[in-house]
């Protein structure tokens, strides 16, 4: 979703981003060393598959499927998952098929979410055709919990790291059962939520025991907290349209946290983060997308100020200090940001310089907290985009990457 970030100046707070983002993660070693991550052991990792018929790509795609595969959830269960495949209708070459995993930005975390029950985005169809064209095997896994039991734990790395991997092992099992050949070569390319997702999928790529050849992060999500932050500060003094625009939609990530926290911890209350004025509203997180979602806090905001003189003066959202609460402290701190530990496959990242939803000071910051833990970004692709035309402007550039990374030894 679109965060209208008004933002003239927001280094002068990168103090708290380092703080979320800075220091080690106790996950363990670069995910080159197995031992930090545990193997996917998973048996029989296939449950049901079925026929995926909501965008046609059957000029491109021999098969298009909607795969109900085993996980290892956040809870440390096997949880079910769901997650589209797709086939070129090319043979495999010598070798078999590599496989691009493609990770989705934010729907939700409600079942009605999964992007595996809606049609692809012009964008995305766009990418997965070309690389069916290109001959490779797309996954595209819609997370834990989003259409399957469960909460999806929304912005959690490790949860969107395996929910990815175990995909990828579970895609080449079901291949494999129908003799079609996929290659150990394996890549991730993400938007949004997904590059979020991608960047944790190279943390955790070990469980997989494949090869991992690299990430294409496109405007990766990190860094939560500043966000929240930097966003109330930049409406301090702006229109109530602008207020009302942007506090919806940081509430609406707020909200998504906190359901998504709950799937392990169901304890934890809505109110707890949101004051009674929106409690309920926030509570909708579990049933509705993301979209209506932040439309219903809007639409709560606008009834009181209509009814208060045109002002949301007396109107309270966040319970103070909320980012203190220990559960949501832990998620911002740690559970949430990618790249807290060294990792050594390769690293592309495309980041938009008028992006408001993922500000490009919040990814230079990532970066350099990633540099300094010894992670490399192979390349920082930047340029007057949006957080919708970096990727929609870069699909050829991003199938490009695709085919340098899988050909490198």
């Amino acid at each position: 979703m679109k965060m209208n970030l008004l933002m003239t100046s927001v280094l002068s707070t990168s103090l708290f981003l380092v703080a979320c983002g800075g220091g080690s993660s106790d996950d363990g070693p670069a995910p080159t060393n197995p031992s930090g991550t545990p193997t996917n052991n998973i048996q029989n990792p296939v449950v049901k598959v079925e026929a995926y018929t909501s965008t046609n790509l059957g000029s491109v795609a021999a098969e298009s499927s909607i795969l109900t595969y085993k996980m290892l959830g956040q809870s440390g269960q096997e949880v079910q998952a769901t997650s589209l495949v797709f086939t070129p209708n090319t043979p495999p070459p010598v070798g078999g098929w590599p496989i691009v995993v493609w990770a989705h930005g934010t729907t939700g975390v409600a079942d009605a979410c999964a992007p595996s029950k809606a049609a692809l985005a012009d964008s995305t169809k766009d990418l997965i055709s070309k690389l069916l064209a290109a001959g490779y095997v797309v996954v595209a896994p819609d997370y834990e919990g989003l259409g399957t039991p469960g909460i999806h734990p929304f912005l959690n790395v490790k949860s969107e790291a395996f929910s990815i991997t175990d995909a990828v092992v579970a895609a080449r099992n079901y291949l494999s059962q129908r003799n079609l050949l996929t290659s150990k070569k394996w890549l991730t390319i993400g938007h949004s939520q997904g590059g979020h997702a991608a960047l944790g999928a190279a943390q955790y790529a070990s469980r997989a025991q494949l090869d991992y050849k690299g990430t294409v992060a496109v405007a990766p999500a990190s860094n939560l907290g500043f966000i929240l932050v930097a966003g109330e500060q930049s409406v301090a003094n702006a229109t109530l349209d602008k207020k009302i625009s942007m506090y919806a939609q940081l509430d609406t990530y707020t909200a998504l946290v906190t359901a998504g926290i709950r799937n392990t911890q169901p304890a934890f209350n809505y109110s707890q983060v949101f004051t009674s004025q929106v409690s309920s509203i926030a509570a909708q997180a579990e049933t509705i997308c993301s979209g209506p979602l932040g439309q219903a806090f809007g639409a709560g905001m606008t009834k009181y100020a209509t009814d208060h003189n045109g002002t949301l003066d007396g109107y309270t959202r966040t319970q103070p200090n909320f980012m203190a609460v220990q559960l949501v402290k832990t998620f911002l701190d740690k559970d949430s940001q990618p790249l807290q530990v060294k990792v050594t496959t390769p690293i592309i990242i495309y980041q938009g310089v008028a992006d408001t939803t993922v500000p490009k000071v919040a990814t230079d910051i990532l970066i350099s907290n990633a540099t300094v833990v010894g992670t490399k970004i192979n390349s920082y692709v930047t340029g007057n985009w949006d957080h919708g035309t970096v990727m929609s402007s870069n699909v050829d550039n991003i199938v490009g990457n695709v085919q340098s990374l899988l050909a490198a030894q």
